[in-house]
């Protein structure tokens, strides 16, 4: 396994997919404790990582929140308690899991299976800019 950063939680994200990607630099806005660090499911360290995990990125493609040596999650439960990171009253996004995860999943696949034909799809993956270079894997 590679080498991660210490006390960082690593979110892999579809990184050719417009609404994953523009998602991924509002998250970097928010994230004013420096929680969270990327890298696309396409690339190799987010191969190693789903891998690693035993995720089949054929059925899981677009959202997975790790937390190097405590947890991993997916898709609904991924969102929410990356928002319940920033703090203030993102807090509050924690009291969406009292909704049943099945239930959760099946609004965050709708918009999974559709993100493409509703914001678009690039040819390869984002390249971050110098300054955000830090914030990727």
């Amino acid at each position: 396994m590679i080498d991660l950063p210490k006390n960082k939680k690593v979110i892999l994200f579809d990184g050719v997919c417009n609404f994953c990607n523009s998602t991924v630099l509002k998250i970097i806005k928010l994230d004013k404790n420096n929680h969270f660090v990327f890298t696309s499911l396409q690339s190799d360290t987010g191969k190693e990582i789903t891998s690693y995990l035993g995720i089949d990125t054929s059925t899981i493609d677009s959202i997975v929140l790790y937390e190097p040596s405590v947890s991993y999650e997916i898709k609904s439960t991924a969102a929410i308690k990356i928002m319940a990171d920033f703090g203030s009253f993102w807090k509050l996004a924690k009291i969406l899991l009292i909704i049943p995860t099945r239930l959760r999943d099946v609004v965050y696949d709708y918009i999974a299976k559709n993100r493409y034909a509703w914001f678009g799809k690039k040819d390869a993956c984002m390249i971050p800019s110098p300054e955000l270079k830090n914030k990727f894997i």
